[in-house]
């Protein structure tokens, strides 16, 4: 399993709740902040994450928000844009019309000068039916296996997973993960994260027995070992955290500061055999727009340029 060495993060312009994604993101809750004070919380978080993951020699990319036309969620670049080790640089389907206002040409221009792509494939032409696949939210990505694992929700679309799995030759393991009140998880990277030989995984959420079977055979026969968490956990996003490599091919795990404190000490004792646990403390950001550290990383798996 390839583990990401370069990271791509957005530093937010206008950061903000946004109620368009509330509507099925039940992990977002409001707020009493300003805007501006939300902005500065939020640009703190970010700064001193980039700044933790740097001190350890991983490599961050980091591009500034455009302010102009404002971008609330822009801070979550995995919805949109994902990598892959073949070369293949995907941009994805969004369910929020807000969201959509965050893929950006000159991203794109300034990855196909950093690095060596093979492709681009653009999905994004189902969002005017209705249809979406919200990038590595929506899908949990087993490169080395050719596996896809995915959550069903309004932002994750059979039909277009279906697409793309067999554009990109990937197997979809599908199913259902709700939440305490029996919705279903916006995003598949909430409820599973998934290392070179470890799986987080919330079983408690998969209610259907033969699938969450399915998906523990798939991971045993991949030789993922399963680090169990509960709803509850899940709620404090401990399924969403992401390992990582830094320049010197060291393993770390970033989790946030929430998830490492409701994990138990044989849950944190499983996570460091795969890697040096990075806690970030992230409370507005998850908060405000219910998603945490893994959101705010897109990994590059793709080839830097000779110029670079």
């Amino acid at each position: 399993m390839p583990i990401a060495s370069t990271i791509l993060m957005i530093r937010p312009a206008s950061f903000g709740y946004n109620e368009e994604t509330a509507v099925n993101n039940y992990f977002q809750s409001t707020t009493r902040l300003d805007k501006n004070t939300l902005q500065e919380k939020a640009l703190a978080e970010f700064d001193n994450m980039v700044e933790i993951l740097r001190s350890h020699a991983i490599d961050v990319w980091v591009i500034e928000d455009s302010p102009y036309p404002a971008k609330p969620d822009a801070i979550f670049p995995n919805n949109w844009i994902s990598t892959s080790p073949e070369g293949i640089v995907s941009v994805f389907p969004m369910y929020a019309p807000s969201r959509r206002l965050e893929k950006r040409e000159d991203i794109l221009q300034q990855i196909k000068e950093k690095f060596t792509v093979t492709a681009i494939q653009d999905w994004s032409e189902y969002e005017v039916e209705g249809r979406f696949l919200e990038g590595t939210g929506s899908m949990v990505i087993d490169h080395e296996n050719k596996m896809i694992y995915a959550g069903m929700s309004e932002r994750t679309s059979l039909s277009v997973l279906e697409k793309y799995a067999g554009t990109n030759g990937f197997q979809a393991i599908v199913f259902l993960a709700t939440d305490k009140n029996g919705m279903p998880v916006y995003h598949t990277n909430v409820v599973m994260a998934l290392g070179d030989a470890f799986c987080v995984l919330c079983e408690e959420s998969i209610e259907e027995e033969w699938e969450l079977i399915a998906i523990r055979q798939l991971l045993e026969s991949t030789q993922h070992s399963i680090i169990s968490i509960t709803r509850e956990q899940m709620h404090a996003f401990a399924g969403n955290m992401l390992q990582v490599q830094n320049t010197s091919g060291e393993k770390f795990i970033v989790l946030s500061q929430t998830a490492f404190s409701s994990l138990r000490k044989e849950q944190r004792d499983q996570l460091e055999a795969y890697g040096k646990l990075l806690v970030m403390d992230i409370p507005v950001i998850e908060q405000v727009e219910g998603g945490s550290v893994r959101c705010m990383m897109a990994e590059v798996f793709l080839k830097k340029s000779a110029q670079h």
